[in-house]
């Protein structure tokens, strides 16, 4: 009878742990929806990263999103000082988020969609061929990390329509694109 209820009780104090962290845990559904906003309104912008700046130990995703944030920053500031001091710090933390999770689509995502976008002669595209090489390694894996199936679809649209991978890339692209949809 004792261990019944110890069975029990253990149960109960896991499910309420379970429950406990995974409210603590932000809801990158939400983050991406909100990203879309974030991109031309700096108030957005600002309020989500204070809000995911102070998650202790976040995942690489989240500080990937920290990074994305600072890049925001950046296109929405209209001193040339504060853009480059942003973009700085997006690459810093890039290279944080990609070190803690190396395989994660979407992190390698989020820098190669903002290193995309940075006019060339910044030399904020260092990590291009890389990120798209790496997203498309794990898209041949089956490996979508943290990204749901409408996520994994928008990011084959985004490296086909960048421009930036070589004809069979594209192919198997396209290949994996039939398969998702």
């Amino acid at each position: 009878m004792n261990n019944r209820i110890y069975f029990i009780a253990s149960v109960i104090l896991m499910l309420f742990v379970t429950q406990q962290s995974r409210a603590d845990e932000p809801n990158l559904r939400h983050i991406r929806s909100l990203l879309m906003v974030c991109m031309n309104n700096s108030k957005t912008t600002d309020s989500l990263y204070k809000s995911l700046a102070v998650i202790k130990n976040p995942a690489g995703v989240i500080t990937a999103y920290l990074a994305t944030l600072s890049a925001c920053k950046a296109k929405l500031s209209w001193n040339p000082y504060m853009k480059v001091k942003h973009l700085n710090n997006a690459e810093a933390t890039y290279k944080t988020a990609v070190n803690a999770d190396p395989h994660n689509i979407e992190i390698r995502f989020l820098r190669f969609s903002v290193e995309h976008n940075v006019p060339g002669f910044l030399g904020f595209n260092k990590d291009l061929v890389t990120d798209r090489n790496e997203i498309i390694t794990q898209l041949g894996k089956k490996n979508y990390g943290t990204g749901d199936k409408d996520l994994t679809v928008a990011i084959i649209k985004f490296l086909l329509n960048s421009k930036r991978c070589t004809p069979a890339q594209n192919e198997d692209l396209n290949k994996h694109l039939a398969e998702l949809k």
